[in-house]
C-alpha cells in the first residue's frame, strides 16, 4: 500500500511534493520547516524555529495516523551548525526523550526559504 498524505494543519510545501508518503507500515515525511501554517511567518529566534518545526512535524504525523513516539529516524538540516547545534541538542533532548529516534544532523548552506532548520523524518504507523 502506498499513499500520498497532506496535512491541513501544517504549512503548505514550498515545492511539488507531499507532506508525507506511506509505504506499508512506514511513513516518510518530506522536509518540514518552521513556517507557521496559514501565514508562512517564521519565528524570529532559533529556539522558536525549533519549536515550530516540532509542532509542524507532529501535525503531519498525527494527520497521517502516527504519533510522535512512532518516529524512527530524524535527519536535521541546520544552516548554522556552530551557532545553533547546542540549542537544538538541548531542545531535541527535551522533545524526543520518549521517542528516542535515530538522528543525523548536517549543516547546509541554505534551505529553500529563509529558515535555519528543517527536519526529514521516518515513522512507523502502528495500528491502534
Amino acid at each position: 500500500m502506498r499513499e500520498i498524505l497532506e496535512s491541513p494543519r501544517a504549512p503548505a510545501p514550498v515545492g511539488a511534493y507531499p507532506h508525507a508518503r506511506r509505504a506499508g507500515g512506514l511513513l516518510f515525511l518530506s522536509g518540514i520547516g518552521p513556517r507557521e501554517p496559514g501565514t508562512n511567518a517564521i519565528p524570529d529566534s532559533f529556539e522558536g524555529q525549533c519549536n515550530a518545526v516540532f509542532r509542524n512535524v507532529r501535525a503531519v504525523l498525527e494527520d497521517a495516523g502516527a504519533r510522535w513516539e512512532d518516529l524512527l529516524d530524524v535527519t536535521v538540516f541546520l544552516t548554522h551548525m556552530k551557532r545553533d547545534f547546542a540549542i537544538y541538542n538541548r531542545l531535541y533532548a527535551e522533545h524526543f526523550r520518549d521517542a528516542q529516534p535515530c538522528r543525523t544532523t548536517v549543516e547546509v548552506l541554505s534551505l529553500p526559504t529563509p529558515i535555519d532548520i528543517e527536519l526529514k523524518c521516518i515513522a512507523e504507523v502502528v495500528p491502534r
